[in-house]
């Protein structure tokens, strides 16, 4: 027996007083009408209402339970809505990710823009690498991410890839410091400082092929993440480290009087991310943090639309939105 349909029959005829009334205020026809009052008496065993030819009267059980009767709908018009708000993100807990390599002011704007999206939603944001949030994301542990490209994406839906210029950072004293723009082949007698190779392994890959084709083969890969340790390195080791322009305040850039930070040429390589969640799990709250995610990046890390010479690495026949 559907409980709320039936009990709307019976407030609709106790308000009424008159079957034919409630039909119409219920749009049914009057026998079925009078056929669920029937049954809900049954089940309920009282009788609800004193029926004649000319009048329908409610009776003392049907007084006694008109009240609790009222409240149930009450109850089940919020639990409806609030399922309704669940179902379209609107409420409840959003489970998100970030890469480490994020700058403050973008994890600041895509925090201020998701808020005034889904003022209602309880966000939990973590810091994790690429790697960390697939396997999360394929456990359902994960809602939503931002991660680097290329990696396996095969059961995901992506936000639109783009891409952020990477540049080098050296010590002050290198010869290639010198340089408005540094050519890879310059970065020769280095070595490299790369984020650790599991965070992100297809991504620590490419990396170091882009380098060997642009002609810098490092004699050895150093690997940090943290500001401060990767500027330790630099200057400990006199070694070079790939970063994008937006991360040059936590060196302090050409303020720093040790470290300086200059933009690569001649195949430079990039990090490229999208958003991305499991297939068919994007409601409207995980749409919104995407638009958040991409929209923080294009205005504070300069990333631009990728228009790779290559596909992502198992890339899913779900389209890119734009």
């Amino acid at each position: 027996m559907d409980l709320v349909r039936h009990l709307e029959c019976f407030v609709a005829v106790a308000e009424e007083s008159h079957f034919g009334r409630a039909a119409a205020r219920l749009g049914m026809a009057q026998p079925p009408l009078s056929q669920r009052i029937q049954r809900l008496e049954r089940e309920l065993g009282v009788r609800l209402f004193e029926r004649t030819s000319r009048q329908v009267t409610i009776t003392e059980a049907g007084r006694l339970l008109l009240a609790e009767a009222r409240e149930l709908l009450a109850r089940s018009e919020s639990f409806l809505a609030t399922a309704r708000r669940v179902r379209d993100g609107e409420t409840g807990l959003l489970r998100a990710a970030l890469p480490p390599d994020l700058s403050g002011e973008t994890v600041a704007a895509l925090l201020a823009d998701f808020g005034r999206r889904h003022s209602g939603l309880e966000l939990e944001l973590h810091e994790l690498p690429t790697a960390q949030q697939l396997a999360r994301l394929a456990a359902h542990e994960l809602d939503v991410g931002v991660v680097h490209h290329p990696c396996d994406v095969s059961g995901l839906e992506l936000g639109p890839v783009l891409r952020r210029e990477l540049g080098v950072l050296l010590p002050r004293s290198a010869g290639a410091a010198a340089l408005a723009e540094v050519p890879l082949a310059a970065l020769t007698g280095h070595d490299l400082i790369l984020f650790p190779r599991a965070s992100a392994p297809a991504l620590y890959d490419d990396l170091l092929t882009t380098c060997a084709r642009g002609g810098f083969t490092p004699a050895a890969v150093r690997h940090g993440q943290g500001a401060s340790f990767v500027r330790g390195l630099v200057l400990s080791a006199g070694a070079a480290a790939l970063c994008p322009r937006d991360a040059v305040p936590a060196y302090s850039g050409d303020r720093d009087p040790d470290v300086v930070w200059r933009p690569l040429t001649g195949g430079a390589p990039a990090l490229r991310h999208s958003a991305a969640w499991s297939k068919g799990r994007g409601d409207a709250a995980v749409q919104a943090f995407a638009e958040a995610a991409t929209h923080a990046l294009r205005t504070t890390a300069g990333a631009a639309p990728d228009t790779p010479d290559r596909p992502l690495h198992l890339r899913p026949a779900s389209e890119y939105w734009l």
